[in-house]
């Protein structure tokens, strides 16, 4: 499937036509012949140095034309666009990019943003568990000691802004120090709750989706213990993978300042 900027709607939509060469046949049971060039793409799959080099381009296109303009809509519609289009919008074209590449970059930028609005509440009381006293962390993130929800919704928003505004790699490491800390409030939640005895009720903030998990009222300790161990091992995993994620960004913003994050 081909795709196209369109920089007016800071959109990446697919192309309805693409594939399908109209015959001009009146006879209907003759559909649209297939395009030669799907049809050696079906047989062989598309070139995947052609679909780099697209992914490549279109990231660095964007970055580009947002940080040079003077037009406050323009930047508007590129960093809401996940809100209006949807996150396959740019999933299409940069989800299964590299982490140490431009557009393996922006997209976490863009997963982030949307993780952190939606989990906003939750998140803001991860970062009170992860860092309950400020710290460097605090400082570079830009967040407060004690933020609200309000607070997290403002950061998400401003560490996109700053990639494609302001210098690029500073976004990257305020996304970092942000990814780092509510990490850490997940693995030191994780850790009460794999402590917890049978006589403990087990309970924590999901934050991939915002659930809560609690020990229904007369359940064995075994079973509430199991729970709290499962519930456990998930904040954890989740954990590892916000701790990767801030890896990348760390990284990304050294190849920046290298010339090399393309």
């Amino acid at each position: 499937m081909s795709t196209n900027m369109h920089y007016g709607s800071g959109s990446v939509v697919p192309s309805r036509s693409a594939g399908f060469t109209n015959t001009g046949s009146p006879r209907p049971a003759r559909p649209g012949q297939l395009d030669q060039m799907m049809a050696d793409n079906i047989a062989g799959g598309a070139d995947p140095a052609e679909i780099n080099e697209m992914c490549h381009a279109s990231a660095a296109a964007l970055l580009d034309r947002v940080h040079h303009t003077q037009d406050a809509e323009l930047v508007e519609r590129v960093l809401t666009l996940v809100d209006r289009e949807g996150v396959y919008v740019i999933a299409e074209l940069w989800s299964h990019a590299d982490p140490d590449s431009l557009p393996g970059i922006l997209w976490r930028l863009y997963l982030l943003r949307t993780w952190m609005r939606k989990n906003r509440e939750s998140i803001a009381r991860l970062w009170r568990v992860g860092e309950p006293v400020a710290t460097t962390a605090s400082a570079i993130a830009g967040v407060d000691q004690a933020p609200t929800e309000n607070d997290i919704a403002r950061t998400a928003d401003s560490i996109l802004a700053g990639a494609f505004t302001g210098d690029f790699a500073v976004a990257l490491e305020r996304a970092a120090a942000f990814t780092d800390v509510v990490a850490l409030g997940l693995r030191i939640e994780a850790r009460k709750l794999a402590s917890l005895d049978g006589s403990s009720e087990a309970g924590s903030s999901d934050v991939s989706d915002g659930s809560a998990t609690s020990a229904a009222a007369g359940s064995r300790p075994s079973a509430v213990e199991k729970r709290a161990r499962a519930k456990a091992a998930k904040l954890m995993h989740t954990a590892g993978n916000l701790f990767a994620t801030a890896k990348d960004f760390r990284h990304g913003a050294n190849l920046w300042r290298r010339g090399r994050l393309e």
